[in-house]
């Protein structure tokens, strides 16, 4: 197991930063359950801890640093609202805060988000204003928006604010189950799980957290692999929350924090999402449902790193099922 001492001001967020959001956000965001099921312990051959996300605010944990983002602010600041760049539940999450503080949220969408995901945005009186698919078209977009607005950029995941509101999954789950001694976590920009490793790891050194990604967008795997920051040109994948890329915040976390990286094909993700329905009765999109995809597999069932991984906390980290294009599936 890798060094798990981490040194305060070593990262962009740390213990102190977390629990001072989670005191800043307690009032505002939903304690979420943690579930257990007999039948999904068994096929696994561990305890499995289901941090359900998917029931917080906006359907997503992103409500929880969208919050602690929008309530960093100070009134000058607040006045002339925020700007995101976002394909979803950021969006959503941001739009919500915002919201809930009586200010604007302009929001930066690519033109294929998911519907549901627009209309959530909608939904909480965010402002949309749409981009093309690249990265780059959402990141100019929304430069070009706080420059005319005056509106404060908050960045879905390559921020402090939002790596310390995430953090505070790992305060509330170590609370609930403290025998947790491992945590698998979606990864894709990286806010969720730096923010869950630095906290968890604080608290109980000796966890181990491991990552879960889609096979089609394993940018972080490669990652790890090489050392450094690789940037996939093209992502292929139904988990639409896991489309970006590790920021220069959130890569030293997941750099010298994250004990491994588990690569699931897209129809592990799909079963996965039929099992949290099915015996959890639980709706979780395919970016949630990763990790009991990662715990399930033959890559994580079979390495003999992880055969002490007895109680494994899992992060359903949302909810926002697209179910139009679910059905539509169904029908051809």
């Amino acid at each position: 197991m890798m060094d798990a001492s981490i040194k305060e001001g070593k990262y962009a967020a740390d213990i102190c930063s977390i629990r001072e959001a989670h005191a800043r956000i307690s009032s505002f965001i939903h304690k979420t359950p943690v579930i257990t099921s007999e039948s999904l312990n068994a096929m696994c051959n561990r305890s499995l801890y289901f941090k359900c996300e998917c029931f917080q605010k906006g359907g997503a944990f992103k409500f929880r640093g969208a919050c602690n983002a929008i309530y960093s602010l100070d009134d000058a600041q607040a006045a002339k609202g925020v700007v995101t760049h976002s394909s979803g539940n950021h969006a959503a999450a941001l739009s919500l805060a915002a919201k809930s503080r009586g200010i604007p949220a302009y929001v930066v969408i690519p033109k294929n988000a998911p519907k549901c995901k627009v209309d959530n945005v909608i939904r909480y009186d965010g402002q949309v204003i749409w981009s093309e698919a690249t990265m780059k078209s959402r990141e100019d977009t929304a430069s070009k928006v706080s420059r005319e607005t005056g509106a404060v950029l908050i960045h879905p995941y390559n921020d402090k604010r939002i790596i310390s509101g995430q953090g505070t999954i790992s305060v509330e789950l170590l609370e609930q189950a403290p025998q947790i001694d491992t945590i698998i976590v979606p990864i894709s920009g990286g806010g969720l799980i730096s923010g869950v490793a630095l906290a968890a790891k604080s608290m109980n050194p000796r966890i181990r957290v491991l990552a879960a990604e889609p096979r089609g967008a394993n940018d972080a795997a490669q990652s790890k692999a090489a050392g450094r920051i690789i940037t996939l040109p093209e992502t292929n994948t139904i988990a639409d929350g896991l489309r970006a890329s590790l920021g220069e915040f959130t890569w030293p976390v997941v750099r010298d924090l994250v004990d491994d990286v588990i690569v699931v094909d897209d129809t592990d993700i799909v079963e996965a999402m039929r099992l949290c329905y099915e015996i959890l009765k639980v709706a979780v999109e395919p970016s949630g449902a990763i990790g009991l995809a990662a715990v399930r597999s033959e890559s994580f069932m079979s390495n003999p790193a992880w055969k002490d991984c007895n109680h494994i906390g899992i992060i359903l980290s949302g909810g926002n099922v697209d179910l139009g294009v679910l059905w539509d599936s169904y029908r051809k």
